[in-house]
Parts: C-alpha cells; structure tokens; sequence
C-alpha cells in the first residue's frame, strides 16, 4: 500500500550538464502529471510523461527538471547573411544622415541574432542519460510513499477491526428485533380485548413487521463486503480505488439498517460502524 503524499529531491550531472529533478505529488482521483522542462527541453516531455505514468497510478504529481551549472563550452555561431543585411540597413541610415563614418563592427554585433550559441539538442542521448537518474529519483520517491502507506494501512486496520466489531454487534442484537414486535403487539393487543390475544394473529403481525424490518440481508451484506475490503488491503498493491467503492457499498447497507433499527444496542453500534467507515473513507483518499 502506497500512499500518494511524497516528495524526492536529486542533484545530478547528464550530458556535461549540472541538473536537479523533483519530483512531488499530492491526493488526486486520477493521475494528474505536470512535466516542468526548461523551453530548450520540451521535446523530452513524451518521453518523461510515458516513463512516470508506468510507474504511478494515481495522484497530481508533479515533476521538474531545472539546468544548473554547463560545463561543456556551447560553440558561437555568426549569421553572416543576417549581419549583411543589418549592416546594408544601417550604412543606408548613416549615408542619410551624413555618419558613414560611425558605423562599427561593434554596432553590428550588438544587434540581434548576428551571433547565436548552437542551442542543438540531442534528445535520444538526454533520454538514455536521463534514465539511471529517473529511476533513482522514482525509488527515493516510491520509499516515501510506502512508509507512508504503512501508517496509513496501520489506521485503517485498525478502523475495520471497529467496523468488523459493530457489524457483529448488530449481528447479535438483530434476534431481539421479532422478541421486540412480540412482545409489543401483545400488549397492544391485550390492552384491546379483555382475553388473551390469538397467538395466530399476533404471529402473523411480527411476520408482517419482520418482512419490512428485518436487517438479516443487510448484515449478510455488509460483512460481504467488509471481507472483500480485507483481501483488497491485503492482496492489492493499489487498493485505494476499491477501498472507496466498498467502503460506499457498506455504507449503504449501515444507513439502511439504521433506518429500519428498533433497539438501543444497535443504534449505538451503528454510529460506531459510521464513523470507523467515515474514517477508512478518508484514508481511503490518501492511498494511490
């Protein structure tokens, strides 16, 4: 289990270049990855959104990469045709304005684009360099989530224990339910007839009160679910997605047991079971 809160920082050198990766995520539904390359760069962003969507599931992560310190000399390159034209529109200005003779070579060079740095880029060989980096960086970054997850598990753990718990106390108080209408339809019964009711008739008004408030189903149910949400924080390497779709399907079946409660001990049971579901639920939102 992994949570989707982590951060990793690495310094490194690729291509003869000094360079930092960061990589940071926060709770997200979905995977929602920003790729921060400098502009010189942007043709490695494929490459990289492909290389993490690999290797995480889900959460707004975000990644970035800055230049540092280049070692390597970076050769200057004149455009003559352009330092031409700069100077044909300039000697033109200087011979209307009678200063042909202040027009310099430093003017010329002065003026845009006449010498540019070889800015070319090599994209296969910063992504083959780039590799071994990113995966160092993604290990620092997966140990964070996974010690992080442990905690996370720990709690939830420790809420379907509560959950588990409550659920079977509403198990072992759902049989008091027909004792309840029994006893209560005697009674009102015996206070309308001066002989004792028809034991019939009274059997088939709890039958009656059963069918529309019987919680057997919904307790089956529920524990159903709850198993399936044991072997998901068990088995699944990534079961934030199931955990929350199971803990709504317990959620329906406690709501709906609550509505049709009759007795103290299970109304008491089912805030306890709402309120350990409410907080796997949110831990549920923090694990990829």
């Amino acid at each position: 289990m992994k949570s989707m809160t982590s951060y990793a920082y690495l310094d490194g050198v690729v291509n003869g270049t000094d360079i930092s990766c960061e990589l940071k995520s926060y709770n997200s539904r979905f995977l929602d990855l920003n790729i921060n390359v400098p502009s010189t760069m942007t043709r490695l962003e494929p490459f990289l959104r492909t290389y993490f969507s690999k290797r995480i599931i889900r959460g707004k992560v975000d990644f970035y990469l800055r230049l540092k310190k280049v070692h390597n000399e970076q050769p200057i390159l004149p455009n003559i045709p352009l330092a031409q034209t700069y100077y044909k529109s300039i000697a033109d200005i200087a011979h209307a304005l009678g200063m042909e003779n202040q027009i310099t070579l430093e003017l010329i060079l002065r003026q845009e684009g006449v010498l540019q740095i070889d800015k070319s880029f090599d994209e296969e060989l910063w992504q083959k360099a780039l590799i071994p980096l990113l995966d160092e960086l993604t290990e620092k970054f997966n140990a964070c989530r996974i010690e992080e997850g442990k905690a996370l598990s720990a709690d939830i753990r420790k809420m379907l224990a509560v959950l588990s718990g409550s659920v079977a106390e509403i198990e072992r108080h759902a049989a008091k339910m027909e004792e309840l209408f029994s006893a209560m339809l005697k009674k009102k019964f015996s206070d309308l007839m001066e002989r004792e009711p028809d034991q019939q008739r009274v059997m088939q008004e709890v039958a009656a009160l059963l069918v529309k408030y019987t919680i057997n189903e919904e307790i089956i149910r529920a524990k159903a679910h709850i198993a399936a949400l044991e072997k998901e924080i068990a088995e699944n390497e990534t079961p934030g997605r199931r955990i929350d779709f199971l803990c709504q399907e317990i959620n329906r079946e406690i709501n709906t047991i609550g509505s049709k409660n009759q007795l103290t001990e299970i109304g008491q049971a089912v805030i306890s079971a709402k309120d350990a579901l409410e907080n796997i639920r949110e831990q549920a939102h923090n694990i990829e």
